[in-house]
């Protein structure tokens, strides 16, 4: 069923194609291309952006945890997926049935792992994740040979890969990332004298741009594929496109006298008659309540300010100066007419970073997927339809 709700976020399959490939141009032939999609694809949907990414010349996919990887499998997706975040070992025996390639960094997940495999008459690919200066996840780099020694000793494991994970390769000054990337290729030399060639791993999207000596076999491109850039000094170095808006309309509109005050707590106070909209996208949807009196939204092309408290369902845009009725559309992320707003306004508004605007939507915003400016397919709470 298609969904009921006017709010919806619409997203462009044509513009991630593009980004796909204009980031694919960065790359020597040889060099994979993973495409990371946890967090619900960055909040554009991870079955439908992974189906067509494939088709677009991805040849693996990267999740954070091991339910997402789940919900691609049980979609039909067969391709290579590689979990990239921590597993416990009580979750070993699902990622082994699910025919999942796992992050392995502690003795005690491989053991597991390797008992999995094992139970379930399967081999079970891992990549080996070294932490050389992020301090988050992975074996330090002089205990990562003797520990990828010992897994791929185990009798159920495939030890395939290895990577690591740049802490700055979106700052203008890429010192910290180039040490970061010569102590990996320490290790990855360490590795391979010792008989074990693996996928070598380390560029995210900023380092596809940036840093093309980190290149390697494979790299993981995440934000760039959904068209927005790490950081804003490489803003526009690629044309990418961003893939996402996300559109409502307005519900009702009134106008207010003088003095009047606009929602919860009355924090907008009316100075003279105000024509104030109601529009049915909350804090509950991921429409941050850090919008309160500082949101925008675009109606009849032109942009116009969010007033009062941002509410878990509604929230309220004064519309006096602008010709519009219920039922107008409201453009809330992208462009109409003229006027735009992108991810990156959004987190300037409120103090984070466009990666936050588009996972925080949550799961009662339908996703309507387009090509060629047509809808094709969508998900909402009702279901999926094509």
């Amino acid at each position: 069923m298609k969904p009921i709700r006017p709010t919806a976020a619409f997203v462009s399959l044509d513009d991630i194609a593009h980004n796909l490939n204009a980031f694919r141009s960065l790359l020597p032939a040889e060099t994979e291309l993973m495409a990371v999609v946890k967090a619900d694809a960055y909040g554009h949907g991870a079955v439908d952006v992974a189906r067509h990414v494939l088709s677009a010349g991805a040849n693996r996919l990267a999740v954070a945890v091991v339910d997402e990887a789940i919900e691609l499998r049980r979609s039909q997706i067969g391709a290579p997926i590689l979990i990239l975040g921590h597993t416990a070992p009580d979750m070993a025996d699902l990622v082994a049935r699910f025919g999942l390639s796992a992050a392995v960094m502690e003795p005690d997940f491989a053991l597991a792992l390797s008992d999995a495999g094992v139970r379930n008459n399967r081999r079970v690919k891992v990549h080996l994740k070294v932490d050389t200066g992020m301090n988050r996840l992975g074996v330090r780099p002089h205990e990562a040979i003797g520990f990828a020694e010992f897994v791929n000793n185990l009798p159920a494991l495939d030890l395939e890969g290895v990577f690591t994970h740049f802490a700055s390769a979106d700052a203008p000054d890429l010192t910290a990332a180039r040490h970061q990337l010569g102590r990996f290729l320490n290790v990855c030399e360490g590795l391979a004298s010792r008989g074990l060639r693996l996928v070598r791993h380390a560029a995210n999207t900023a380092a596809i741009i940036s840093l093309p000596e980190s290149h390697l076999d494979m790299v993981r491109l995440g934000i760039g594929m959904y068209g927005l850039y790490p950081s804003r000094h490489m803003a526009g170095c690629l044309g990418l496109r961003p893939a996402m808006s996300l559109r409502s309309h307005i519900s009702m509109v009134k106008w207010i006298d003088d003095g009047e005050r606009v929602g919860y707590g009355g924090t907008f106070v009316a100075q003279g008659p105000r024509r104030i909209a109601t529009v049915p996208v909350g804090y509950a949807d991921g429409y941050s309540r850090q919008m309160s009196n500082r949101g925008r939204a675009i109606v009849s092309g032109t942009v116009v300010p969010l007033v009062g408290m941002v509410c878990m369902d509604q929230l309220m845009l004064d519309v006096t100066e602008v010709d519009c009725r219920p039922y107008d559309e409201v453009t809330l992320l992208g462009s109409s007419a003229n006027a735009a707003l992108s991810a990156d306004d959004l987190a300037d508004i409120i103090g984070t970073i466009n990666y936050e605007v588009t996972s925080s939507l949550g799961p009662r915003v339908p996703r309507i997927y387009m090509r060629k400016n047509r809808e094709v397919a969508g998900r909402s709470l009702l279901g999926r339809w094509d």
